[in-house]
């Protein structure tokens, strides 16, 4: 039986550093293949699909926005900033976008669609979402002419929408409808209708709110009436007070000159 040999130091380190500068020089090589081999004019993007939701855009606009600020390849390409090109596009609100082997990009988006106009300004460019989020666009008549507007403090949008899903369907069965909706700094909110009634509703909770105005328009037909006007008279309101409301009907007074306006129900 022979022992093994055991070689001297020096050896094994030249074996240990040849081995090493092997490995180097296969990572080199191999880097430099791949390097060359994710650049190649194979892999640019020639087609650039963009499908979904184009009520406010169609593809020729959206690339002229988005295609000077795309840069790289199909494995070169940063999608997330891809993704943030087309979100920054007005009336775009949400953008996939997926590679397609090998020089396809596909693009499937989703545009706000608005539900008001927001701010104090009737002109305003700043709409609310149907997710109570604000974006701001260009829009034509066809787009805000029938829709309300709607005030409150930053960042209480989502808030205010919905409230007013909650006030609509009660103010529809009185044959109203709403113009504005505003929620005050103080918390107070106020609605403004299509026939021009202002209606102070008060403070608090939505269920509180909406609990007061039911009251009132449990009753407001039966006051209406009784001075030959319809719920559609109604000129102006108070909800505020804890045992009652005031309320002005168009047409209709029933103080004496110098006595503060309005009726308490």
């Amino acid at each position: 039986m022979t022992e093994r040999q055991v070689l001297p130091v020096d050896v094994r380190l030249m074996n240990l550093t040849a081995s090493v500068l092997a490995v180097v020089a296969v990572s080199v090589v191999m880097y430099g293949s791949l390097a060359w081999l994710v650049r190649l004019p194979l892999f640019n993007f020639t087609r650039i699909t963009v499908q979904g939701e184009l009520m406010h855009n169609n593809e020729v606009t959206l690339r002229a926005n988005v295609l000077p600020q795309m840069a790289g390849n199909f494995f070169t390409m940063n999608l997330q900033r891809v993704r943030s090109s087309f979100e920054s596009v007005p009336w775009v609100r949400h953008a996939v976008v997926q590679r397609e082997f090998p020089n396809r990009l596909r693009v499937s988006l989703l545009e706000h669609h608005p539900v008001a106009t927001w701010g104090d300004n009737a002109s305003s460019s700043v709409m609310v979402n149907r997710y109570g989020q604000l974006f701001e666009a260009q829009a034509d008549d066809a787009d805000v002419e029938h829709l309300p507007r709607f005030d409150g403090p930053q960042g209480q949008s989502l808030q205010v929408l919905q409230m007013y899903q909650q006030l609509q369907p009660l103010l529809q069965g009185m044959d109203l409808v709403v113009d504005r909706l505003q929620l005050s700094s103080r918390g107070t909110w106020t609605v403004e209708t299509t026939s021009g009634a202002d209606i102070e509703l008060g403070k608090g909770s939505t269920q509180e709110v909406l609990a007061r105005l039911e009251v009132f328009w449990k009753t407001l037909s039966q006051v209406a009436a009784r001075y030959g006007r319809a719920p559609t008279d109604l000129q102006s309101a108070d909800l505020r007070h804890e045992n009652g409301y005031a309320v002005r009907l168009k047409g209709v007074t029933t103080l004496e000159p110098g006595q503060a306006t309005g009726r308490k129900s």
